[in-house]
């Protein structure tokens, strides 16, 4: 099992290698590149997501908590020093720092910390709850709130000083999840829901730009949504003279001009130009035209055995680490995935997530490698 996870996710990202030389035929023209600069960067990217993949699951077990816990530290002190960093030392995007520079690449300190908060909570669950399992639901509440605690001050540096939405949904789904699955109570599980829902709403209405970002959504989907509904209730919900997103209606024209069989590889159309970042958040609009149906759906398929392996790892291990960081590392890929690909369908506001292991980009795809890496690690701890 662990052998066919580590092929699973080399094979994504081979596909992400080729996939960066197809899709960034016009980028490179525009921007004066050579024609295999994004090809060779992302294979040096993916060769190192492979290499420390293979690297990390070859440790001793016990260096899996010092790595864990370092990941969640270590980056969640970068997320707050780096918003204090001079411009020379960070790559800004509308004025939100997400990167930090380095003399050859870029490092996005929330894609690694992603890995060691969920590290985090796989190991201190493990810990706690088995010592001390409450029952009623108020010591249950006690229990959470430092956690909570947590996640709201990632939230918030992640939110409001990255101006990231979208990665503080994939963290809190997948919170909430853990809490579930490491055996609380149906109520707490609810509660915390609510929460991130909230928290959510909240961050999305301190924010004109999101707030115009939904309005553009909805333009979009409102016809078709408000068709299943009441006239009076249409009528209410219905927005009139909103612009449409533009990368919605040219992210939809790529999905539909690839049809059942697609364009062929290199012979889409819409990446020339009219779908920008094509090959980052907008990856499987750009390869859904060249490769059509049956190439993305043939795509998902090694998605879907990739968290299929995940969670039977996470069934039959007897380690409650182990389990709940399998589960944790699934739901992470998982909420990416779908985030993105409902996002790119009109089916949800686009929220910038990269595709785990496929979307252009060092960081995502070294720190899924490491993901990857540290649950094969911690499926050796019985045997060791």
């Amino acid at each position: 099992m662990q052998k066919s996870i580590f092929l699973i996710a080399t094979a994504i990202i081979t596909v992400s290698i080729f996939t960066s030389y197809s899709l960034t035929v016009y980028t490179t023209l525009y921007f004066g590149y050579d024609q295999y600069h994004f090809f060779i960067r992302q294979a040096l990217f993916g060769f190192a997501a492979i290499g420390v993949m293979w690297f990390i699951a070859n440790l001793h077990p016990k260096y899996a908590k010092a790595l864990g816990l370092g990941l969640f530290i270590i980056f969640f002190l970068l997320m707050f020093l780096m918003n204090f960093l001079p411009q020379s030392l960070v790559t800004a995007v509308g004025g939100a720092k997400r990167w930090i520079k380095f003399p050859f690449f870029s490092l996005a300190p929330v894609e690694f910390f992603k890995v060691g908060f969920v590290f985090f909570l796989a190991w201190s669950f493990s810990r706690k709850f088995e010592k001390n399992s409450p029952k009623k639901f108020l010591h249950e509440l006690i229990l959470v709130i430092p956690y909570l605690t947590v996640f709201l001050l990632a939230a918030v540096s992640i939110a409001i000083f990255q101006n990231d939405i979208g990665q503080v949904i994939v963290l809190g789904l997948t919170f909430v999840i853990l809490f579930f699955f490491a055996g609380r109570s149906f109520k707490l599980f609810i509660l915390l829901l609510g929460i991130a829902f909230a928290v959510f709403i909240l961050f999305i209405n301190i924010s004109a730009h999101r707030i115009a970002r939904i309005k553009m959504w909805w333009a979009s989907a409102q016809k078709y949504i408000l068709s299943f509904m009441p006239d009076w209730i249409a009528q209410e919900l219905k927005l009139d003279n909103v612009k449409e997103s533009y990368q919605i209606i040219n992210s939809l024209h790529a999905i539909h001009n690839g049809g059942f069989l697609g364009q062929g590889i290199g012979n889409g159309e819409l990446k020339l130009g009219f779908l920008s970042e094509v090959h980052t958040d907008f990856v499987l609009s750009g390869l859904t035209e060249e490769i059509g149906f049956v190439g993305i759906a043939l795509l998902m398929v090694l998605y879907i055995l990739l968290l299929h392996k995940l969670f039977k790892l996470a069934n039959q291990t007897q380690d409650k680490i182990t389990y709940l960081f399998s589960v944790g590392v699934a739901m992470l890929i998982g909420f990416s995935l779908l985030i993105n690909a409902y996002g790119i369908s009109s089916l949800l506001p686009v929220k910038g997530i990269a595709v785990p292991m496929l979307s252009y980009g060092g960081s995502s795809m070294i720190a899924n490698g490491v993901a990857l890496g540290m649950v094969l690690l911690l499926s050796r701890r019985e045997k060791a």
